[in-house]
């Protein structure tokens, strides 16, 4: 979560940007806005519109998570289409770079893991949504003027990637990730055309109103890519018992079975779906395992990580028994 003030040079940028955009009118004082994962992330008014604005953090590097004129790219490129996002209102370059986004009104929640809890029905019909969001988003056009999408990665290398991730957690932390890993790899499959992928599509990354969604957030690890990479991460968030000592149940929530069918929306089943399953499952395992080490060491101090163990190894665990 975000917790720096905005220096007072981002400040007064932004206030010329948009003041510029929004002649005779008052600017307001950038505020923190809880919530952001990447970069620094602040609302501001202009008037009666308002604003989220990320930002590079001074003296950082654009890169990974903080590469935020790299997220108002993909935005851009979405602007108009049937992925619903936020519309970019002004791009700043000059390091550190910033770009302002229209402030799309409407929640995000995860109904399985985020308080507040929403209406079971209203929970069933927005993930039912946005399983049609996901389809129409990986419909995009790698080619659309403005995207310049990065080399697509497939299954072994979207593999590579997070097996990284996962032995930097300490062993102690992932019991049963090496047979898992192992097991990973024996079974790797061959890779579908790429499409355009999300990389942490969810519920709690895309803000609706009532049952519709309103914009699609969070678009720090955008990438290209097997569409199975962002489905088999997506379905996992259909069941509470994924996540124990975490999740709740959410009655008449959609399976994993009818998610995939929303998505699919009459199409074939797409081969190796237990694999990339699995796959997501290893993914949020090694994050979270990341997540408790930080903690564990002292780099970000969250007692709430303590209660990730049981997740981490039930996510292993499961992720074996898709694997056979």
């Amino acid at each position: 979560m975000t917790t720096a003030p905005p220096s007072p040079t981002l400040a007064a940028r932004v206030r010329d940007r948009l003041a510029a955009r929004h002649p005779g009118v008052t600017v307001g004082e950038l505020k923190v806005l809880p919530g952001g994962h990447s970069g620094l992330t602040y609302s501001v008014g202009a008037g009666d519109t308002a604003y989220v604005v990320k930002a590079v953090p001074p003296g950082r590097e654009p890169v990974g998570r903080n590469d935020v004129l790299r997220q108002a790219r993909v935005l851009r490129a979405l602007a108009g289409g049937p992925v619903p996002v936020p519309g970019v209102a002004v791009v700043d370059e000059t390091a550190p770079g910033w770009f302002a986004m229209d402030f799309a009104a409407g929640e995000a929640v995860e109904p399985v893991l985020d308080t507040p809890e929403v209406p079971a029905g209203t929970a069933r019909a927005r993930m039912l949504e946005i399983a049609s969001v996901l389809r129409r988003l990986h419909g995009t056009d790698l080619r659309t003027p403005g995207l310049d999408a990065p080399p697509p990665l497939d299954p072994a290398g979207e593999l590579a990637r997070w097996s990284r991730t996962m032995q930097a957690v300490p062993a102690e932390l992932r019991p049963g990730a090496e047979q898992l890993l192992t097991l990973l790899a024996d079974r790797v499959p061959p890779g579908l055309s790429p499409v355009l992928l999300h990389g942490d599509f969810r519920l709690g990354n895309v803000l609706c109103a009532g049952e519709r969604a309103v914009a699609v957030v969070d678009w720090e690890i955008w990438s290209a890519g097997d569409p199975r990479t962002d489905l088999g991460w997506f379905l996992l968030f259909a069941d509470h018992r994924n996540f124990p000592a975490l999740g709740r149940a959410v009655p008449g929530l959609p399976t994993e079975d009818e998610l995939l069918a929303a998505y699919l929306d009459g199409r074939p089943t797409p081969p190796a779906m237990a694999w990339f399953r699995a796959l997501g499952r290893m993914k949020m395992a090694a994050i979270m395992g990341h997540n408790l080490r930080r903690h564990r060491e002292g780099r970000h101090h969250d007692p709430d990580q303590e209660r990730l163990p049981p997740t981490i190894a039930a996510m292993i665990r499961t992720a074996r028994d898709l694997l056979g």
